[in-house]
Parts: structure tokens; C-alpha cells; sequence
């Protein structure tokens, strides 16, 4: 495989057969090329997609942030369009490096146009970015360049990617108003704890009379909270603070999403939105041409849930070894049996990369549905703890008052 750049400008990758390198070299730069790299067929292609996934980057891991996914998204649709319509890499990749709306995007198109032009291929400038991009695009990326079809690939990944910002956005959508009644709940339950109660104990103090059960369980919970506040508010800040970094370390984030796993509804839907990650990342690998051992060392890395990313850390060895596929699978032990059986016929039938898409967009429909069966739970749990709550405030506040309001008129 070799690197080439043409009399016109433009940078091209060709194979050509030849005894060895320097054969090779002679003959491209006879025909008029500049020949920037030549690599015999076990060091480019195949062998360089391992290399490049393992390091999770290139040359140059300068550990850049990630893009903004809508940034990223219209960078691709873009590029795709400027490839089909025939405009040489190197000079598509100008042209959206002066016209990205985002400064670090610029940035980084910049330093891949300086790479592309010392004679890197597209994929291995995008992976030498570090950790700024994916790394199933830059593997989608080789594969494309290996099979010259770089625009269908990117198409492929362009869709890859709406289709889960699309999911996020349902999601998203779906919890915002739970979470909204939740805080708005929590606000009116602090409001009447810290301000409303502490200032009718005053007026309760002065009933002489025994106050209700209810009464005096708030109106002392409230008494000490407002007193006390200057040592549990820095309590609550340290205990938030050690468990948020509690939660960043690799033993906090896989007993997290163990317990997330374990609710009811909330971890069903989160186990078809890990099925549905991977069996799409894998299709999109293989629709790239990439093999199969390679697509699931990149597709178990696009599962969000921790715990299912180690369960799944067995089904890699075991392809390696020859099992098939679906046996594979199995063993991770926490797809479900429908998936299990869909792959199953795929990869019997010669047509596992279809039957991988078909899973991911029946367990994105179901996904759909868990969640629409969440959100109708949630908001009535949240009601009736809340409401409960605020209702037993507002009844400790009242029933003193109406207590003595019905004794005053009866003398």
C-alpha cells in the first residue's frame, strides 16, 4: 500500500505489486508520483488497525477533549459531501479547517492538514489527535481508506452517530420533566423546613397547650436542621464531594452501574441501551470492512455501563480462540436471549452484520418503550413521596391552629 501524491496535488493511496519497496518506489515516481510512504501488506491495512486501536491514538497522544457531538456531526456530513462530490482529501480538509464554527476544532483540523501533508494517512492524522476523536471513527476511517470507499464510511458513521444522539435527546427529554418536579419538591420541602416551621414554633410556643405528635417530630427536626446548619452543610458538601470522586475511580464506576442495573424498569432500559450501543457500533464496523475481532474490541468499548463492558471482556479472548461468534456472546451473559438468537441466525446465514443492525433497531424501539414505562412511574412515585412529605409539614403547621381554633369556640 502506498502513500501517493499526484502532479495535480492531490494525496491518494494506491496498491500496487512489486518484488519489494524500493521496486515499487521506482516505478510510482517513474509514472510522475511523489511517493510519500510505502508499506508491504503485513504493515499497512490490516495490521495497522490493531496497532492503532490498542493505542487508542496515534503517533502523538496530546490527550486533547473530545469535540462537541454536534460539532463533530456536521464536520462529518460535511466531509462526506465534499469526498462524494470528488474534492481531494487534503483539500476538504482545508477548507472545513477555515470554516468550523469551533476554535478547537480548527485547531485540530490544522495540525491533521500538517500531517496529511508530511505524508500521514487521513486515519492515522485523526488518531495522532489523541483522545479529541473516537476511537470507532478512526478505525472506520482505516477501514474506508483500505476499502476506498472513505465517503460510504463516514456515511455510515454519520448515521451511527445520530441515531444515539437521537436515543440521548429521547432520553433526556423524557426524564426532564421528572427531574423538574423532583427539584421544584425538594425546593418547597427546604423552603418550609428552614423558614416556614422555625417561625411558627414561636407562635405554637405560645398556645400553651400540648401540641400533636405530628407536630412536635417537625417542628424539632426543623429546629435542629435551622440550628445546625453551619456544621451539616459543609458535612453534606464533604460527603457529596468524597462520593463524586468515589464515583470517578474504576471501582465506584463499575458498583454504580452495578446498583443502576439492579432497578427495577431503569435497569432493563439501561441493558437494551447497552445491546443497542453495541451491536450498532459492531455493524458499523463491519459495514466498514473491519474483521470481526476488531469490531468487538471497538464495539465493547462504546458500552456506557461498566459492568457490562467487563462482562463482556470475556467474549473477546474466546472469538480468538475460534469459538463462534453467537457461543461468544453467550458467555458475557447478560445479552438477551432474543439478541443471542438474532445474532445466532446472522452469523449462520453469512449475514451477521444485517442481523446486528435489525437487533440494535428492535432493542432501540424497545428502549423506547422501557422508557416511556419509566417516565409514567416516576412522575406518580414523585408525587405521592413528595406530596407526602410536603403534606405532612403543611398538617403539623395547621393542626395546632385548628386544634385550638375548635376549642375557642366551643367554650
Amino acid at each position: 500500500m502506498c502513500r501517493l501524491g499526484t502532479p495535480a496535488g492531490e494525496l491518494i493511496t494506491r496498491t500496487v505489486e512489486a518484488v519489494g519497496a524500493s521496486e515499487a518506489r521506482v516505478r510510482l515516481e517513474g509514472e510522475g508520483f511523489r511517493v510519500f510512504s510505502v508499506l508491504a501488506p503485513n504493515q499497512g491495512g490490516a495490521a495497522a488497525l490493531p496497532s492503532l486501536i490498542r493505542r487508542g491514538g496515534g503517533e502523538n497522544n496530546n490527550g486533547q477533549a473530545r469535540i462537541k457531538t454536534g460539532d463533530f456531526l456536521l464536520f462529518n456530513q460535511q466531509l462526506a459531501a465534499l469526498l462524494r462530490a470528488g474534492i481531494p482529501i487534503l483539500q476538504s480538509i482545508t477548507m472545513l479547517g477555515r470554516r468550523a464554527p469551533n476554535a478547537k476544532l480548527r485547531v485540530l483540523l490544522t495540525d491533521i492538514e500538517e500531517r496529511i501533508r508530511g505524508g500521514a494517512a487521513l486515519s492515522q492524522a485523526f488518531a495522532a489527535q489523541g483522545d479529541a476523536f473516537p476511537r470507532i471513527y478512526t478505525a472506520s476511517m482505516l477501514a474506508g481508506e483500505r476499502s476506498g470507499a472513505l465517503d460510504e464510511v463516514l456515511r455510515r458513521y454519520v448515521e451511527y452517530v445520530r441515531r444515539g444522539v437521537e436515543m440521548r435527546r429521547k432520553v433526556r427529554g423524557a426524564l426532564a420533566y421528572p427531574m423538574l418536579l423532583l427539584a421544584a419538591s425538594f425546593a418547597m420541602v427546604i423552603f418550609l423546613t428552614l423558614f416556614v416551621v422555625p417561625r411558627m414554633s414561636t407562635l405554637f410556643a405560645g398556645f400553651g397547650r400540648e401540641l400533636p405528635t405530628i407536630t412536635v417530630i417537625v417542628v424539632s427536626g426543623s429546629t435542629f436542621v435551622a440550628t445546625n446548619l453551619y456544621w451539616i452543610v459543609p458535612l453534606l458538601l464533604i460527603a457529596g464531594g468524597g462520593f463524586y470522586y468515589w464515583s470517578r475511580t474504576p471501582d465506584g464506576q463499575i458498583k454504580i452501574d452495578q446498583t443502576l442495573l439492579k432497578l427495577p424498569i431503569a435497569g432493563k432500559l439501561l441493558q437494551q441501551l447497552a445491546v443497542t450501543q453495541a451491536t450498532r457500533s459492531m455493524a458499523t464496523m463491519l459495514a466498514g470492512g473491519i474483521t470481526l475481532v476488531e469490531s468487538w474490541e471497538i464495539a465493547a468499548e462504546s458500552i456506557t455501563n461498566r459492568a457490562l463492558r467487563a462482562r463482556s471482556s470475556a467474549v473477546l479472548p474466546m472469538i480468538r480462540e475460534g469459538r463462534t461468534f453467537t457461543d461468544a456472546v453467550e458467555s458475557a451473559g447478560w445479552l438477551p436471549e432474543l439478541a443471542r438468537d438474532m445474532i445466532g441466525v446472522g452469523e449462520r446465514s453469512g449475514s451477521l452484520r444485517e442481523m446486528l443492525e435489525e437487533v440494535a433497531s428492535f432493542y432501540d424501539a424497545e428502549a423506547e418503550v422501557r422508557l416511556e414505562q419509566l417516565t409514567t412511574v416516576l412522575e406518580p412515585v414523585i408525587l405521592l413521596v413528595m406530596g407526602g412529605i410536603v403534606v405532612t409539614i403543611l398538617l403539623s403547621i395547621y393542626l395546632p391552629i385548628i386544634q385550638t381554633i375548635s376549642t375557642a369556640s366551643t367554650r
